[in-house]
């Protein structure tokens, strides 16, 4: 496949950098260890890479391409699902009051509400070690998590933001938009640039995005691939 920018295929920029020490590889093949993500990328479309990345789904199960296409098919792979996203990005942040609460770094002992609320809200992969990939913070109502964002994928120049979430019963007082400013803003201090992605059917997350600074760079399709049977 032909260079591009970075964030074309962010997997793979991430996996062969900033991220390598979280890849598992097969020839031409990269994914995240499942223990950390799910994503995957290939080097080009030739019989050793589509092997390669067979091979990953065989040893280590399902994987999720997030390009602007879907991967060539892949014999012994099947499609599980296709959904059409959007990635976006921010140069700058637009201005906001200080939040109400304490946003609060998450550290190893706050792993199990972490993946408790990611699993009720469904923000989008989140495993075990997924906070490792990058620093969380988080917002506590009576001690309990009840809000987190955080970094996933890492390309050169460019860190995502992700795991953005916000338990149902503490909604509405712009917990979510404070993690991700903080977020963010992070990133951009650190001269990099903030990027994330969203469902296209997520039309309230993405107004949201928009209302922080990011713009829409590109469109995207998640799919999701496994072992076919």
């Amino acid at each position: 496949m032909a260079a591009g920018h970075p964030l074309d295929r962010a997997a793979w920029s991430a996996l062969r950098g900033r991220h390598a020490q979280f890849a598992l590889s097969r020839n031409g093949a990269l994914r995240y260890d499942p223990s950390y993500g799910v994503f995957a990328a290939i080097g080009d479309h030739s019989e050793a890479s589509l092997a390669g990345l067979c091979a990953l789904v065989a040893e280590h199960g399902d994987v999720a391409f997030l390009e602007a296409g879907p991967p060539t098919d892949v014999p012994g792979i099947a499609v599980v699902s296709q959904e059409a996203g959007v990635q976006m990005t921010a140069d700058r942040l637009t201005t906001a009051p200080a939040p109400d609460r304490d946003l609060l770094t998450l550290r190893d002992e706050d792993v199990p509400e972490m993946l408790a609320l990611a699993t009720l809200t469904k923000p989008g992969p989140f495993f075990e070690r997924t906070h490792e990939l990058g620093d969380f913070f988080g917002v506590k109502v009576g001690g309990r998590l009840v809000a987190m964002a955080g970094e996933r994928m890492k390309p050169d120049g460019f860190t995502e933001v992700s795991g953005v979430c916000t338990h149902p019963d503490h909604r509405g007082h712009g917990y979510a938009a404070a993690l991700m400013r903080l977020v963010a803003q992070r990133i951009l201090d650190r001269g990099e640039t903030p990027f994330l992605h969203a469902y296209a059917s997520n039309e309230g997350a993405i107004a949201l995005y928009q209302k922080l600074g990011f713009a829409v760079r590109r469109e995207v399709l998640m799919t999701r691939l496994a072992r076919a049977t």
